[in-house]
C-alpha cells in the first residue's frame, strides 16, 4: 500500500515549497487549533483515513514563534490486510513565513519501520537529519544536506498552499516550487486550472484546481496524473486529490473539519 504513502504526501505537500519565482502571497493566515479529517480511496473503495491539525498553543523554535502541525494516516479494512500503515509526519514552523525550523516523522508501513527527526539551519541553508535505531530508538547517524534557500518540508508545503493569493493567478499559470524530502532537494511545476466545484460527503465546494507535472515514473500514469482541489475562500483548505495510476485512480477527500478561523463556504449536494 505504498501509494497510500504517495498520495497523502502528494495531499499534505503538493508543494512542499519555496518559491523559486515569486508566487502572491495573502496576508498573514491564522490556523491554530484547526483539525481536518480525510478519507483515503482506491477505485470506489476506502482504504484509509487521514488528519492534520494544529496545535492549539504555538511553540518557539530557534527563538521563532511556530505553529505546531501534525499529519497523520492510517489504513482501514481490507487495505490492513495487504500493508497495514501507519504513518505521523510532523513540524514547527515559523508563523511569518510558514518555514521549516524542525520536522518529524513516524512511518509504520508493514514491517518498515522509520523515525526521523530534521532540524534546518536557514542562516547556513542546512538540513541535519537523524533517524532513531530500531532496537533501542535513540537518535544518531547525523546526515548534513544542503538545501535552498528558506527550504519548507513536506508539511510546510501543505501550509503554504493555503497562503497563496489565487485571486492574483490567471488560468494556466505556473507555480514553480522547491524543497527538500529525505536527502534531496525537489523542484515541481503546479499550473493553475481556476475555478470548479467539488462533490465530497460533506456538501459542494467551490475550489481552486491545481495540476502538479509530475516526472516519469512507474505509479502515476502521465505527467498530468494528479489533481488537487483547495477551498476557494480564505481558507483554501486542500479538499480533494485524486491520482490516475497504472493500477486505477486513487485519493483522498475531505470528510470534516473543525476550529477553522474563517467560515467554510459548503453547499447541499443533490
Amino acid at each position: 500500500m505504498r501509494f497510500i504513502l504517495i498520495i497523502s504526501i502528494t495531499l499534505f505537500g503538493v508543494a512542499f515549497a519555496q518559491e523559486k519565482k515569486s508566487i502572491p502571497v495573502k496576508a498573514k493566515s491564522e490556523f491554530t487549533g484547526e483539525r481536518l479529517d480525510y478519507r483515503m480511496y482506491l477505485w470506489n473503495f476506502t482504504v484509509g483515513k487521514g488528519y492534520s491539525a494544529v496545535d492549539k498553543e504555538l511553540h518557539f523554535k530557534n527563538n521563532r514563534q511556530c505553529y505546531k502541525v501534525d499529519a497523520a494516516m492510517q489504513t482501514l479494512g481490507i487495505a490492513t490486510w495487504i500493508s497495514k500503515v501507519d504513518d505521523n509526519w510532523g513540524a514547527y514552523l515559523d508563523t511569518s513565513e510558514l518555514i521549516t525550523h524542525e520536522s518529524y516523522r513516524r512511518q509504520r508501513e508493514g514491517s518498515y519501520r522509520l523515525d526521523e527527526l530534521t532540524v534546518f539551519d536557514h542562516e547556513k541553508a542546512k538540513a541535519y537529519v537523524q533517524t532513531a535505531d530500531k532496537k533501542t530508538g535513540k537518535f544518531g547517524n547525523l546526515r548534513v544536506y544542503s538545501t535552498p534557500e528558506k527550504v519548507r518540508d513536506v508539511v510546510s508545503g501543505f501550509m503554504f498552499l493555503r497562503i497563496v493569493d489565487f485571486s492574483k493567478c490567471k488560468l494556466k499559470d505556473t507555480l514553480t516550487v522547491s524543497g527538500f524530502f529525505e536527502d534531496k532537494a525537489y523542484h515541481f511545476k503546479i499550473i493553475y486550472y481556476g475555478l470548479e466545484t467539488i462533490e465530497t460527503d460533506i456538501g459542494k465546494i467551490p475550489c481552486h484546481k491545481l495540476i502538479p507535472i509530475m516526472p516519469d515514473n512507474q505509479l502515476f500514469r502521465g505527467e498530468n496524473s494528479i489533481t488537487a482541489w483547495l477551498t476557494a475562500d480564505e481558507n483554501q483548505v486542500p479538499v480533494k486529490v485524486d491520482a490516475k495510476m497504472f493500477v486505477g485512480h486513487a485519493g483522498t477527500v475531505v470528510t470534516g473539519f473543525r476550529g477553522l478561523h474563517k467560515q467554510l463556504k459548503v453547499l447541499p449536494n443533490d
